[in-house]
Parts: structure tokens; C-alpha cells; sequence
């Protein structure tokens, strides 16, 4: 089976704190460390009541420490949102504390609305020289010698061969992993539309590395498992409800499932959710592995990244142990 990692949004649920959803991100962490999964990756957003994980930098330390074999990181750093030596910097930092624990994954969206993005303070062009930053951000990793005194220097990190991935939701990533040889994850938990025509230009097009010497393609997916599958189905009410809010422009703390029984949503946007969470498994594992599988084959990931977004932190440690099995990880008995 090919090698399963998590996403965590670090979700603040309705009616609980931001230091809930921090030390919920901590504890998942290391369930997922003891349950064998392969990487446990945070996402930069700001300004998002439901989403914890703003100093992404600064959690994915905290993750780290809390966890003993799991490899820890970005998914992604928002690049036009920073300075790509403070990146460097950062990722050089995590990388000497955790050594061969940490990947940086850059996007190029700024992970915000637009009153955001600017109180960011980044140029509103920085978007438009993301390749040309990518290539700066990489350069800082690479040896210098100590002769070479004109060169900036990230310092932790050059030297340090932090592994970096390119994220994306269209076209325009994949090109530019494939053409750079970095490793490519596409964001199909909540926008497949282009997903596998993303992928199939990045095969045809990579350029092998030092980095990356074959294309490496990890797809994100939402796993919702349960013991039951209708229970499954219900849980999932809540990633539903706070896509309705974000496509309403009105972002929302991440809300518990509707009550059974409650009235469906509007026609246009049952709609919507169908396209966006087209690749949402939700149920038990008894209905969720066939349609997985069939996935896997389709598509063939090189590894899957999983979002458990589900409100209950109890059923969703529940729903990554199911993930599990339906992963067919190695259990290593460190953690949970």
C-alpha cells in the first residue's frame, strides 16, 4: 500500500478555544506518530475563525517536539505571503532541531482574503514571481563555501537539504514542479477540478533532480470514517456546512453535524459541495475502502494525504485510527 500522511487544519470547533484546537493538533499528532502514519502537515491560513494553524513555523515545532518518528511540516507555506531567506531561515531552524523530520510545501495563494493579504504586508505582486522565489528559497539551501562572502546566507539552513514540495489546485504549480524536479501535491480534498489533468502534465513534463530524481505525486483526499457508515455520512455534515459559509463569504468556526433529519441544503448548492468534496470518503470502512481503492488505482498517488475534518475531537482520533486500517499502516506502539 502506498504511504498515507495527515493534513491538519487545526480546527477551532464551535464553543471551544483556539488553545483547544492547539493542543488537539498536539495529541492527533502523536496518535497519528503511533499509528505509523508517514507525515503529519499543517496549512498556512489567516483571519480564519475555524483554522488554528496561522504561525504554521511555529506549530509545526510544537508538533515536532510532541512527537517522536512522524515527519512534520508544511502543507504549505504560503510563499508571497514571506521573504523566502526568512522561510529558509525558518525551515533551516526546524530542520537542525528535528533532523530529517521536516518538508516544506509552498502554495502560492496568500491563504486569506484580500484585506488579509495586504495587513501581510507583502507585495500584492509577490504572487506573480512565486517561481522566481521558489528558485531563491532553494538556493538558500544549497552549501556555500566560506569563501563566498558576497552571497546571502540562510543561517540555520544552508547546507540543510529540507525537502520541498510544490503545492497547487491548478495547472501552473504542476508545470513548475515538473520543471524544477520537486516533488507535487494537489489539493483534491477541496479542489479537484483540474486535479488529474495537474498531475498527468506534471508526469509528462518532469525534469529529473537532485532533489527529486522521478515525479512524486501526493493527492489530498477528506476521510470521514466511522463505525457506521450512515454515522459516517452525518459526521460529514460539518465540512458541508462550513464550505456553505466560505462560498457564502462568511467563514465560520467549524460547527458541529446538523441534526438528523434537518433540511437539505438549497439545490445550487448541493451542487457546489458535490464538485468541491468530490473527493470526500465518508462512511465506515467497509463502504469507504472500495471507493478508496478505486482511487488509488485511478489516479495512482505516489502517497495520500488525509483530512479528518471532523468536529468531536474524540471521533475524529476515532476516525484517523480507522484511517488506519484502512491504510493498512504498520502499528509502531509509540503513541496515542
Amino acid at each position: 500500500m502506498i504511504p498515507f500522511s495527515v493534513l491538519d487544519l487545526s480546527l477551532i470547533t464551535r464553543g471551544a478555544s483556539i488553545a483547544d484546537a492547539l493542543r488537539n493538533t498536539c495529541d492527533l499528532a502523536r496518535l497519528a506518530d503511533g499509528l505509523g502514519f508517514h507525515r503529519y502537515w499543517l496549512a498556512e491560513h489567516h483571519a480564519m475563525p475555524g483554522i488554528a494553524s496561522a504561525a504554521t513555523a511555529v506549530l509545526i515545532g510544537q508538533v515536532a517536539a510532541a512527537t517522536r518518528r512522524i515527519r512534520v511540516g508544511a502543507g504549505g507555506i504560503m510563499l508571497p505571503n514571506h521573504s523566502p531567506l526568512v522561510v529558509a531561515e525558518q525551515f533551516g531552524t526546524l530542520e537542525t532541531l528535528f533532523p530529517g523530520r521536516i518538508d516544506l510545501g509552498l502554495g502560492r495563494a496568500p491563504g486569506a482574503d484580500q484585506r488579509t493579504a495586504r495587513a501581510l504586508r507583502r507585495d500584492p505582486h509577490a504572487p506573480d514571481r512565486f517561481a522566481e522565489d521558489v528558485v531563491e528559497l532553494l538556493h538558500y539551501f544549497e552549501p556555500l563555501a566560506e569563501t563566498e562572502t558576497h552571497h546571502i546566507r540562510a543561517i540555520p539552513g544552508a547546507g540543510l537539504r529540507v525537502p520541498v514540495w510544490l503545492l497547487g489546485s491548478s495547472l501552473f504549480s504542476a508545470v513548475l514542479a515538473a520543471r524544477l524536479g520537486l516533488p507535487y501535491a494537489f489539493a483534491s480534498h477541496f479542489a479537484p477540478a483540474q486535479m488529474e489533468d495537474a498531475i498527468t502534465l506534471y508526469r509528462a513534463r518532469f525534469e529529473p533532480s537532485e532533489r527529486c530524481p522521478e515525479p512524486h505525486v501526493m493527492l489530498s483526499v477528506n476521510i470521514i470514517a466511522a463505525d457506521d457508515a450512515e454515522e459516517g455520512r452525518h459526521l460529514a455534515t460539518s465540512l458541508q456546512q462550513y464550505f456553505i459559509a466560505l462560498r457564502r463569504g462568511r467563514p465560520i468556526a467549524f460547527p458541529p453535524p446538523l441534526e438528523k433529519g434537518a433540511a437539505p441544503w438549497p439545490v445550487a448548492e448541493q451542487a457546489m459541495l458535490e464538485q468541491t468534496l468530490a473527493f470526500t470518503f465518508a462512511g465506515s470502512t467497509r463502504t469507504i475502502a472500495p471507493r478508496l481503492k478505486d482511487f488509488i488505482n485511478r489516479y495512482r498517488p505516489d502517497e495520500l494525504l488525509a483530512a479528518v475534518p471532523v468536529y468531536d475531537h474524540a471521533q475524529r482520533r476515532h476516525a484517523l485510527e480507522l484511517t488506519a486500517e484502512l491504510a493498512a499502516l504498520p502499528d509502531r506502539g509509540e503513541g496515542g
